[in-house]
């Protein structure tokens, strides 16, 4: 590990903080403790007492609204995740319940493969727990729109194109769910085409209950050259995709979004969602003209 980050050091000038643990989340978890430049070994032994104090937000794969719903149960802690009663997160959160209780534990079983052995990409979704029940249609597609980006994004990065979008519903009771999925004609990446099937999907029943939970996933994928479109439009669009991806790359997700996904103050003004700090990525055909920044 030294002569790594020796190396890392003496090749780009940068400091490197490793974790060594007995698998990849504490690993993770380790690698985080001393920053910059630090150098954390974790032994079995101490797994339990590094986990008690640990903040749940610490844990790679519990985010902000994830941690928000586990201390509302009176969770703070990675110690008190993995002593929670697993019966109630299945309730609350479905089959991930089953996954917060392991990673409250500090197991991970999953591999570390190396890229090179790495099996190719089958499939590129994303789902999100809702922090409130929604009822109303536009507020179903605007958390749509944003699942069809983010999945949109991911396939463009894996340079992926798929003809299957699947969409799943979960209900604010949380036992009751929709799954349904559609094969287009060709193949898609774009955000734009992944929404409207997502949303056609989302039309193509009657919805008896609010919603909790929204998954948008693509498959029966292919791997999706450079080619340009043949018309002109769907190169502006294209053009404009790069643009905006390029931006997200650099300044973080949503940096750049549609305008829809904006909320709006009460004052009835749009306001930038939050994190956000580019307005507007500016362009023509030929690229990126100006990117403002605030």
């Amino acid at each position: 590990a030294m002569l790594l980050k020796s190396r890392i050091k003496h090749r780009f000038n940068l400091t490197c903080s490793i974790g060594i643990a007995p698998n990849k989340l504490l690993a993770k978890l380790a690698s985080d403790l001393i920053k910059p430049d630090g150098l954390v070994i974790v032994h079995p032994n101490d797994v339990s007492a590094l986990l008690e104090r640990t903040p749940i937000s610490d844990l790679c794969g519990i985010g902000k609204k994830m941690g928000r719903h586990l201390k509302l149960l009176g969770i703070n802690t990675c110690g008190e995740l993995g002593r929670f009663p697993v019966d109630i997160l299945r309730k609350k959160f479905g089959i991930i319940g089953d996954r917060l209780i392991q990673m409250g534990r500090g197991i991970d079983d999953s591999p570390v493969v190396p890229m090179a052995e790495s099996d190719p990409v089958k499939s590129v979704g994303h789902s999100s727990t809702i922090d409130r029940d929604i009822e109303k249609r536009e507020d179903v597609l605007k958390n749509l729109l944003k699942l069809s980006e983010m999945v949109g994004r991911r396939a463009r990065r894996y340079q992926v194109a798929g003809k299957t979008i699947h969409l799943y519903v979960r209900y604010a009771d949380f036992f009751s769910s929709f799954g349904k999925q559609m094969t287009l004609s060709g193949y898609v990446n774009q955000s734009e085409e992944i929404y409207r099937a997502a949303v056609k999907l989302y039309d193509s029943t009657e919805h008896a209950q609010s919603v909790r939970m929204l998954g948008v996933r693509l498959t029966n994928l292919q791997h999706n050259g450079e080619q340009l479109p043949l018309f002109q439009e769907d190169r502006k669009k294209l053009f404009l995709t790069n643009a905006m991806d390029e931006v997200n790359n650099r300044f973080g997700e949503f940096a750049v979004t549609f305008g829809s996904l904006m909320e709006k103050g009460k004052d009835g003004q749009q306001r930038k969602l939050e994190g956000s700090t580019v307005i507007s990525p500016a362009w023509r055909p030929e690229g990126i003209r100006k990117i403002n920044v605030e």
